[in-house]
């Protein structure tokens, strides 16, 4: 994701001619857990809240927000949420072939991208 777009979309302010970029529409209510290796952390993403844990931080909560989605894709191709009372707090869920943890043989039908202020995670994800 280019910094141009995750400051766009870290934003929440009020909206401007930028917003072509992503649309407002939400997909069907999902349930999606996220997650990375080195460093470990995951994510879990439903309509009661969207919750990050990492082997030192356990379950920081936000509250739910519908996912931004590609404006003229699919929504199941990518879902951005926003991270509520976190700034510049983004998950990025994105459809792809194949997405491998690294220390596994699992493999997964979504790519994960974690922002968290200045920390960039990258991981896999699936529907829960």
């Amino acid at each position: 994701m280019s910094a141009s777009l995750a400051s766009k979309i870290g934003n929440s302010s009020s909206p401007s001619s930028d917003t072509n970029v992503i649309s407002q529409t939400t997909p069907n209510a999902e349930e999606f857990i996220a997650r990375g290796t080195e460093p470990f952390w995951n994510v879990t993403v439903n309509r009661r809240g969207i919750v990050y844990s990492t082997p030192d931080v356990r379950n920081r909560r936000y509250p739910y927000t519908a996912p931004l989605t590609a404006m003229g894709r699919p929504a199941d191709l990518v879902r951005v949420y926003r991270l509520n009372g976190q700034p510049s707090g983004v998950l990025v869920i994105k459809k792809v072939d194949s997405c491998s943890d690294g220390m596994s043989d699992n493999v997964y039908p979504y790519d994960a991208t974690l922002i968290l202020g200045n920390q960039v995670l990258e991981g896999c994800a699936q529907r829960r």
